[in-house]
């Protein structure tokens, strides 16, 4: 049975050879704001949290999370996810109440189309807007 586990930040190193592939793979879909070794230190650092899924003893995906507040909202961003089978409905509600534990409002997540349409179906979430950018 697969399983959500928040790492405290004074595990991450003991955990970051389980995870930095699947972490790594994440950032590849990413704007490239910042590379894995990067976001170790943000993760170590405290300012985002690492989750990992697990299955049977085994972590089988992981993803960060960071939190950015706004006057009306506060908003759990995932900054990267990767790894198989971890786009589950059982867990879902799970990563919703952890957030909801830390004071957020909503979950945001930057994702291509295809992910996007996945998690609308799987998760019910809705398509805010959309990002454009042009690097000068």
């Amino acid at each position: 049975m697969k399983e959500l586990q928040v790492v405290p930040t004074n595990f991450v190193q003991q955990t970051w050879d389980k995870v930095e592939k699947y972490l790594a793979d994440g950032l590849l879909q990413s704007g490239g704001e910042y590379n894995v070794d990067q976001l170790k230190v943000y993760l170590v650092q405290g300012s985002q949290t690492l989750l990992v899924v697990v299955n049977e003893d085994k972590i089988i995906g992981a993803f960060s999370v960071e939190f950015i507040n706004f006057p009306n909202d506060r908003i759990a961003f995932i900054t990267s996810v990767g790894g198989r089978m971890i786009a589950d409905k059982a867990l879902w509600p799970k990563f919703e109440d952890w957030c909801r534990s830390q004071g957020a409002t909503k979950i945001r997540g930057a994702a291509y189309e295809s992910v996007a349409e996945l998690w609308r179906r799987q998760f019910d979430v809705q398509t805010r807007y959309v990002i454009v950018e042009k690097s000068l």
